[in-house]
This record gives C-alpha cells, structure tokens and sequence, in this order.
C-alpha cells in the first residue's frame, strides 16, 4: 500500500504523543457483559490499553444469529475522550478482500462468470502474459505463461501476481513507477516510500499491471498480492456497474451497512479513529482521523484494502457468512454459493511453504482452515494491516472481530493473538 505521511508530521505526531503521557490510563469498558461472557477476551483486549500499547480496542463476538456483543477499552483518538464503541469507524485494510472475494462470488452464482474461467474473457489485455524466470528478478528475463490467470485464482491469490508490500526488487519498483498500490496511509509522502501517484482508476490499474510480468506461474503458489484489487476491476466489466456501486448494491444496503465505504463523509469525522505507528515509546498518529486522506475521493476503490467500516456494520457481513448468506430474514446468496466461497478452493499442489497460509487453504478472500489447523477446521476470514481481524467459526458457530488501528500491524500481538484467546472463551 502507498503510505503517505510528512517526516515533519512524524516528528509532529511524536510531540503530540509525547512518550504516552496522552494515553488514557484507565480502559474504558464500552459494554460490561462483554468480560463475563467472554472474560479471556476481555482482559486481552483491555490489556493493551492499560499498557498504554494502544489508544482504543474493540471486540465483536456473536453465535449463530444472535445480537453481537461489542466490548471495547480505550479511545478512538489519544487526546480525546470519545471511547470506542461498535459504531467507530475503522480502517478494514485487509478485511476489504473478503468483501470483495463474496462480491465476486455473487457473479458466478449469477451465472455470469465460472471459477475456472479465464479472467482474460473479460479483460482481454490478460491474454498473454508473462512469467519472471527468477521471481523478484529481472522483469525483461521472462517466459511465456503455461496457463491463464482464472477468476479461481484471482479470488485466492494463486494468480501469480505480486504486492509491492511484498515484492524486492525490479518488480517493487515496477509496481511502484506504475501506480499499482493496494491502499493508502495517510496525504503526504514519507521519505523513502513510493511517491508516484496511483493509478487513477480501475480500468487503468488493470491496463497497467497486465503490461507486467508475473511473478509465479499462475495456479502454482499462493502469493500475496493485488488480486483482489484486480477483482474490483473483473466485477465492474463483468456486473456493468462501477465496483463500489456493486458493492453497494449487492451487499452493503441489503445489509444494512450503511457505514461501510471507501471514504469517510465529514458528518462521521467524529465517530472515525486515529491510525497509529509505534516510534520509541510513544504512538505516532500517522493518519489522524480530523485529517486522514479517508475524508478525500480515493483514486480507486481498492478491493485489496480501501474499506473503512463499523463493527456493528462488519458484524452484519458476518452473520451472513455465518447464516450461509443470510440473516435478519434478508439473503444476499444463496447458501450453495456461501459454502463454496468459504470452502478451500485451492489444489494441495499450490505451494504455500513460507506464506501466510502455510498448512492451511484459502477461499474467496479469506484464509480458511483445515482440520490440521490451530482451532480445527471451519474458520473463514483475514486481517488488516492496521490492526484488525474478522472471522467466523462455522463448526463452532461463531463469528468474532478485533479492532484496533496500529501500523505495522505486528507492532503488538494484539491481530496474532486474538483469535487463540477467543477460543479460550468458547472452546471450554
């Protein structure tokens, strides 16, 4: 993702930190149920904000179709006295793909589109592509693809395709001179970060990276990348609609999800959150909610990562997941459609050492698990790279969230060891 923000708004945001004298010392508890029912969850999340790690956390924990329980600790700014709550607005990053992975979904139940077609029946400049002889090598030493990128492939990144937060070398800087990033941090450049702009539309995103190599054969490694983005560019050609319409349409307001988008409007300025990076001791905000580049039009909607949304909101997306695509008596797909886009749709020959998803499958864009894996087989979701993470447990019948907004997101433990102390709570 393209992260934007002055060195003199860091060096700004550390005097405003200053050394978290600003943090709030006390967690505020948004909802008391919240710690008898899940009680391990509870002290995990409020933890960070008595260590003054972070400035607000949420949680959202629902089974089966039941009303979700929001609990939180903490502020939605340090500064501030709003506490979080299930209404905040925060940054999904990640969390995106999912959405856009069910989006898609929607189109092959329309019958519009099929798993295993070419994506190049529809974007035609995907035709013929290419593969890096050595990955993350020269972009000019290349072979001709065995095989087509398919919509399968697309939705589980086994396209072949790369990320420029995850790519080296002349690829990195390919993907960074053409504009194809998977999000935004903030509205002024960081010194050493891509300053090139973003591609300014879909259409354009996709023109520009199908002019790439790939960096794996398609269907042969799960590799982390722009994929999902890409989707949001197949659903507009496929659907006729603009993505973030679709999106709207199909999803979003049959929900009820009316605070879900890909920017925040100016009415919600103070329901939005601050995102935060660590820098010695002290909270940097980096994208202040008063100022963030979310109350600008986004270049594109990014698929990969451009959502901002609620956990009330995110909870309904769930609970259809959960409900197999529906709940509140509204379907949004049919439940034949639901199991697939939540079932692994990856071969056991796709590699996946080193990745991610080592040892586990992937489906319509989220990570889903195996009977090997840590929690047992029946989980589908993914996280965000500041902080968050969304899933539901279909064998348990669960579906939980944890919200925070920090970049890295591996600054603290708070995304890697929520889901393990949720099952703390429900597996006794």
């Amino acid at each position: 993702m393209n992260m934007m923000v002055s060195r003199r708004a860091l060096m700004g945001g550390m005097a405003l930190a200053g050394a978290g004298a600003l943090l709030p010392r006390a967690a505020l508890a948004w909802k008391v149920d919240g710690a008898a029912l899940y009680p391990a969850t509870n002290a995990f999340i409020k933890g960070f904000v008595d260590r003054r790690e972070l400035a607000g956390t949420l949680a959202a924990i629902g089974k089966g179709q039941e009303g979700a329980v929001f609990f939180g600790a903490g502020v939605q700014s340090i500064g501030d006295a709003v506490p979080v709550g299930p209404d905040t607005l925060w940054r999904l990053y990640s969390m995106t793909k999912p959405v856009t992975g069910i989006a898609a979904m929607l189109l092959v139940e329309d019958g519009k589109m099929a798993l295993d077609q070419p994506i190049a029946d529809f974007l035609p400049a995907f035709a013929n592509m290419t593969v890096q002889n050595v990955p993350d090598g020269s972009i000019t030493d290349v072979r001709p693809a065995k095989g087509p990128i398919t919509v399968r492939q697309l939705l589980t990144h086994t396209a072949g395709l790369g990320y420029g937060i995850m790519q080296k070398g002349p690829i990195k800087k390919a993907y960074d001179d053409a504009g194809i990033f998977g999000g935004q941090v903030s509205r002024l450049p960081i010194p050493g970060l891509p300053t090139t702009k973003p591609a300014p539309s879909l259409a354009e995103f996709a023109d520009r990276l199908a002019k790439l190599p790939l960096v794996y054969e398609p269907g042969t490694r799960w590799s982390y990348s722009v994929s999902l983005d890409l989707t949001g560019r197949l659903i507009e050609v496929v659907s006729g609609q603009a993505f973030d319409a679709f999106l709207k349409a199909r999803i979003f307001d049959p929900l009820g999800m009316a605070s879900t988008g890909f920017r925040v409007a100016e009415r919600d300025v103070g329901r939005f959150t601050t995102n935060y990076a660590p820098m010695g001791g002290a909270l940097l905000p980096v994208d202040p909610a008063t100022s963030s580049i979310y109350l600008d039009p986004p270049p594109i909607p990014y698929g990969g990562g451009g959502l901002v949304s609620s956990a009330r909101d995110y909870d309904r997306f769930l609970a259809m997941l959960l409900g197999e695509g529906i709940t509140g008596g509204v379907r949004v797909m049919n439940p034949e459609t639901a199991r697939l886009a939540m079932s692994n749709l990856i071969a056991d020959s796709v590699d996946r050492k080193g990745t991610f998803i080592d040892g586990q499958g992937f489906g319509a864009g989220g990570r889903v698990s195996l009977p090997t894996s840590p929690g047992g087989e029946g989980v589908f979701g993914w996280a965000g790279a500041a902080g968050t993470i969304g899933f539901v447990h279909r064998k348990l019948g669960y579906r939980a969230a944890g919200y925070t907004q920090i970049m890295p997101s591996d600054a603290v433990p708070f995304q890697s060891k929520f889901g393990e102390t949720f099952f703390e709570d429900v597996m006794v």
